[in-house]
């Protein structure tokens, strides 16, 4: 006869800061409060932020996803997603008369401010990041075409090759590995001295944070899970921190159901931390199903606290 008694032990360390950052929680809000103000359906281009439950959540409240302006009906509201969207979007929301909402974060906005003051200086703008990714569709709309050239990789910072008697500045998507972007800019400064850089680190203190904390727990354990989508790039960056950080093996799971056991046989300590994106429950949840296997140790490890908060469009602060 098995008990509780007979579960190996396990000592689960917790990251802190995980989870929700402030951007993410007011595209959350703004969805929240735009069905209320507005009645159901709201339409939203995209998903609002990369979580499967987050985005299942608020169809159920009455929001509908979307990819394009030409899948909205023009007399229901529109969301934009946190990542930010090309500046075409909304002007051509405006040109439809469209009621439309912005939940781009507003570390994102800062870097379309940015790159937009670099290009008026007129420099050629790099942005470091990576292709396909929303924010970086995003960002590289915000200017004309061809006026922002993306640099993915090391390589590709050792090889580019700037238009001639033109000066260049770099900008970097919020979600990137702090450390690999280092060695990019690293290369970037070396070939080109006189390179612009932004005024303030492009990569958002959550992204570092959540890195910091990763950092902090993975050394000596034999599997750390991250929750978060395959499609958040900040949870697949925590993934590659936690192995570098020493890890034995770090796995994406978007739920608890996703977790293979098998990942754990033998092993004595795991680490758990979730991307920007992923609800606290998904935690709580992750760390039910360990218990249920294991006698848990559950150690939090805090290598800093957030008290950031962004305001909401005025539109909506009174919904």
């Amino acid at each position: 006869m098995t008990g509780p008694s007979a579960r190996p032990k396990l000592t689960l360390r917790l990251a802190a800061p995980r989870g929700f950052c402030a951007g993410v929680d007011r595209a959350i809000q703004i969805v929240e409060r735009a069905i209320a103000k507005h009645g159901a359906p709201v339409y939203v281009r995209h998903e609002i932020v990369h979580n499967k439950t987050v985005v299942e959540r608020l169809e159920r409240m009455g929001a509908v996803f979307v990819e394009e302006l030409d899948d909205c009906p023009p007399d229901r509201p529109v969301v934009f997603s946190a990542h930010g969207v090309p500046k075409a979007v909304p002007a051509e929301a405006q040109r439809r008369n469209m009621i439309y909402l912005d939940a781009t974060c507003p570390l994102v906005s800062k870097v379309h401010v940015e790159a937009a003051r670099q290009f008026k200086e007129g420099r050629h703008i790099l942005l470091i990041g990576h292709a396909g990714h929303p924010e970086v569709i995003g960002t590289m709309g915000q200017l004309p075409e061809g006026a922002i050239s993306l640099i993915e990789t090391n390589a590709d910072a050792e090889t580019f090759q700037p238009p001639a008697d033109t000066p260049i500045a770099y900008a970097t998507q919020t979600t990137l590995s702090v450390d690999d972007t280092a060695e990019i800019v690293a290369i970037l400064r070396r070939r080109f001295p006189e390179i612009g850089v932004p005024r303030k680190e492009d990569i958002c203190y959550a992204t570092s944070n959540r890195q910091d904390a990763v950092k902090a727990i993975a050394e000596g354990c034999d599997v750390l899970l991250v929750i978060g989508a395959p499609n958040s790039s900040n949870s697949k960056r925590l993934v590659e921190v936690a192995l570098r950080a020493g890890a034995k093996a770090a796995h994406l799971v978007q739920t608890p159901s996703e977790i293979d056991w098998t990942w754990f046989d033998g092993a004595a300590v795991a680490g758990l931390t979730a991307g920007a994106s992923a609800p606290e429950d998904l935690v709580e949840g992750v760390i039910a199903a360990v218990g249920a296997r294991f006698e848990v140790e559950l150690r939090e490890v805090t290598v800093t606290r957030e008290d950031v908060v962004f305001k909401l469009p005025r539109a909506l602060a009174a919904a």
